[in-house]
């Protein structure tokens, strides 16, 4: 590769990967990701991330056909709590410099990007919800004193005497604010399967809720149902109801359950005209998917075309630590959801944080969920 700049300077980079591949899509393979790095060809490095090919050719998936976190070549390599690519981009521009020292890039500033994906609206919708987690604190848990207390929050709920457990929309929306940022709620149209359904766009809760978000001037966006990460006419189907239930443009969002697929996924937000999509972080770990921590333009490996769709990279969900990493320290996990801000503020990035509306007072959260909001003040 050679970069030629204005002043007639020239850097020239060794190309070590796509010279030896010449011919189309011919380096799409398994054997082509590199087991350990020898030399560094800064552009096929960068693309290697950001395009994620790796997930294209290697098929292993979770229990909810997901490429997960520990087969990544970043995992195994120890460098998935690192924006590599980031890195990459600032030994380009010192390399550049060092040729021109008036060169002028541009500059960014640090952003926090609070997102929530509402997969539960409420959690005692009807008078049979929540009764098997009490039944669960009885017999698996074997504590009278906690069902009695997730008894007691059931009738004080369904009697109007407090806030539905799940109804955290208005502290969400206050923290956000109390740092000078509004929040992004994904909601959910009508779904196929059993990990969908948990309410309905239409429901008089869900109307005043959208009121509310809106006159607060907090962001409106889609959760996609659990098989619509490849299922167009799907996918289709829920951004038009909610866009008529919700009444808004639905221009953004996020994968239910982080389901994806390179390069379907991508393609298939781009033909629905979305201006981003946030699902690319791993389910069980935290850290930089696409090694960076900049919203970019998506490329279509099979097509050879860059989308007009951005991706904004997710870095933590609190369920890749309480869910996937069960009985983490919350000291621990606070110090490494820090440490990943100090990475994303180093390059002045943004910081794509996801906390569930519901990840809040149940036994499971109760000593989590502090966190959210100590990470942000």
């Amino acid at each position: 590769y050679e970069i030629e700049l204005v002043n007639r300077e020239k850097l020239i980079i060794k190309d070590t990967f796509f010279n030896n591949h010449p011919n189309d899509l011919e380096y799409l393979k398994l054997e082509n990701i590199p087991k350990r790095i020898e030399e560094l060809d800064i552009f096929a490095a960068c693309f290697f991330m950001l395009t994620r090919w790796e997930e294209y050719v290697n098929k292993n998936r979770d229990s909810h056909d997901r490429f997960p976190a520990t087969e990544s070549l970043a995992f195994k390599q120890g460098f998935l709590d690192r924006p590599v690519v980031n890195e990459y981009v600032e030994e380009l521009k010192t390399m550049l410099l060092d040729l021109d020292s008036s060169l002028d890039f541009k500059k960014r500033e640090f952003q926090l990007v609070l997102t929530h994906d509402v997969d539960q609206i409420l959690k005692y919708p009807d008078i049979l919800s929540g009764v098997r987690e009490i039944v669960g604190d009885i017999i698996k848990r074997k504590s009278l004193i906690l069902a009695l207390n997730n008894l007691f929050k059931k009738i004080k709920t369904h009697l109007n005497l407090q806030n539905d457990p799940f109804d955290t929309f208005d502290y969400l929306m206050d923290i956000s604010e109390s740092v000078s940022t509004k929040s992004y709620f994904f909601f959910m149209g009508k779904g196929l399967t059993q990990f969908d359904n948990m309410y309905a766009s239409h429901d008089d809760f869900v109307k005043r809720l959208i009121r509310k978000i809106k006159t607060r001037g907090h962001h409106i966006g889609i959760h996609p149902t659990y098989n619509a990460y490849n299922k167009n006419e799907q996918f289709y189907r829920e951004k038009l109801e909610l866009e008529e239930n919700l009444k808004c443009n639905i221009t953004f969002g996020r994968e239910h359950f982080l389901r994806f697929e390179i390069p379907t996924t991508w393609q298939i937000w781009e033909d629905n005209n979305m201006v981003w999509d946030s699902t690319v972080g791993y389910a069980d770990k935290e850290g930089f998917r696409c090694g960076i921590c900049y919203e970019y333009s998506v490329f279509n490996i099979l097509t050879r075309k860059k989308l007009n769709l951005k991706e904004k990279p997710l870095i933590v969900m609190e369920g890749s630590f309480a869910t996937y990493q069960a009985n983490i320290n919350p000291g621990i996990m606070q110090d490494k959801i820090l440490s990943l801000m100090t990475q994303v503020k180093k390059y002045n990035g943004d910081f794509v944080y996801l906390w569930h509306n519901s990840s809040f007072n149940t036994t499971k959260w109760k000593e989590y969920q502090h966190i959210y909001e100590n990470v942000l003040n």
